[in-house]
C-alpha cells in the first residue's frame, strides 16, 4: 500500500481496506459505513485515491503471478460480458440521450437502452473461474468489438525475470465473438479457440460452396466448459456493489470490481 512520507497519523490499512470491502459487498453509501472502520471520509479518499493509481490492478497482477509461478493457473481462458444496471447516484453522462456509439472519453462507460443507464462488464477468466482481466465499456457495446481489447488486458508478471505473460493457450467464448477478424487475430498470436460458428455464418459459408471454405474447428468437450465464466460472473455480483453500480467514476468502479476480483483469487490461493 503507498503510505506518505508525511501528514497526520495514518489509520491501519487493513482496517480501511476492510471498510472498502464492506462497502462494496453490501452496496451501502460511503457516508453510512459502520464506524469501526473510522471516518468515512478517510475510506473514501483512501479508496479514490487507490482507485486513481492502480493499486488494486496492480494487487490482482500481484497475486495472479504468485499462483502463476506455482503452477494454479488454467490457461483456457474464457471470455465473456454481463450488463449492470447503474444507480441514480451514476448517472453522469451529462446528456438526455446518453452516450452514442463512439468513444466517448467522458461517459464513464455508461451507456442508455431499453433498461436505462447500464455498463457492460468484459472479462477474461481462467479456468478455474479466476479473472484476469477486466475491461468496462458502456452497455450497449457489442462483445465482438471489446474481445481484442480484453485479451490484450492479461498481463500477468513473471516472479522471477522475464516477461509477463499475456498470451493463453486456448480461448473459449459464445456465438457473440464469432468472427473472421477476431479469429485470425487468435490465429496470428498462436491462440487455439473454441467459437461456435454463427447460423448466418454458416448458411453463407455453405451458398458459397467449395469457395466458402472449411467450416472452423470446434471442440464440445471443451466448451462445455464455457459455465465457469457464467459462475465468475455469478461470484463477482455477490457483490452488492458490483451488482448494481453506485460509483459515478469508471475507474471508482472498475477499482471496485479489481478488488472483488482480488477477493476470489484470495480464497482459491
Amino acid at each position: 500500500m503507498p503510505r506518505a512520507a508525511t501528514g497526520r497519523p495514518r489509520v491501519e490499512d487493513r482496517q480501511v481496506v476492510n471498510g472498502m470491502v464492506y462497502k462494496i459487498r453490501t452496496g451501502i453509501s460511503w457516508r453510512d459505513l459502520p464506524e469501526r472502520y473510522g471516518s468515512w471520509q478517510t475510506v473514501y479518499t483512501r479508496f479514490r485515491r487507490y482507485a486513481l493509481d492502480g493499486v488494486f490492478t496492480r494487487a490482482l497482477q500481484q497475486i495472479q503471478a504468485r499462483a502463476d509461478a506455482a503452477g494454479g493457473v488454467d490457461w483456457l481462458v474464457q471470455i465473456d460480458s454481463t450488463i449492470v444496471r447503474a444507480h441514480q447516484r451514476a448517472a453522469v453522462t451529462g446528456r438526455k440521450g446518453g452516450s452514442t456509439g463512439r468513444t466517448n472519453r467522458n461517459d464513464h462507460a455508461l451507456g442508455r437502452s431499453r433498461g436505462g443507464l447500464t455498463t457492460k462488464i468484459h472479462l477474461a477468466c481462467d479456468g478455474k473461474g479466476r479473472p484476469l482481466a477486466i475491461l468496462l465499456t458502456p452497455g450497449q457495446r457489442h462483445d465482438s468489438i471489446c474481445a481484442r481489447p480484453v485479451l490484450e488486458r492479461i498481463r500477468v508478471p513473471r516472479t522471477s525475470q522475464g516477461r509477463p505473460r499475456c498470451r493463453p493457450d486456448q480461448v473459449v467464448a459464445d456465438k457473440a465473438y464469432s468472427s473472421r477478424s477476431f479469429r485470425a487475430y487468435l490465429r496470428r498470436r498462436g491462440i487455439a479457440c473454441t467459437i461456435p460458428e454463427k447460423d448466418d455464418q454458416q448458411r453463407h459459408r455453405h451458398n458459397r460452396g467449395r469457395h466458402g471454405g472449411r467450416p472452423p474447428a470446434f471442440d464440445r468437450q471443451i466448451y462445455r466448459r464455457r459455465n465457469v465464466v457464467e459462475r465468475c460472473f455469478n461470484q463477482l455480483k455477490g457483490f452488492r456493489g458490483i451488482a448494481t453500480r453506485y460509483d459515478k467514476t469508471a475507474a471508482s468502479y472498475e477499482s471496485a470490481v479489481s478488488l472483488a476480483s482480488f477477493l476470489l483469487w484470495a480464497r482459491s490461493v
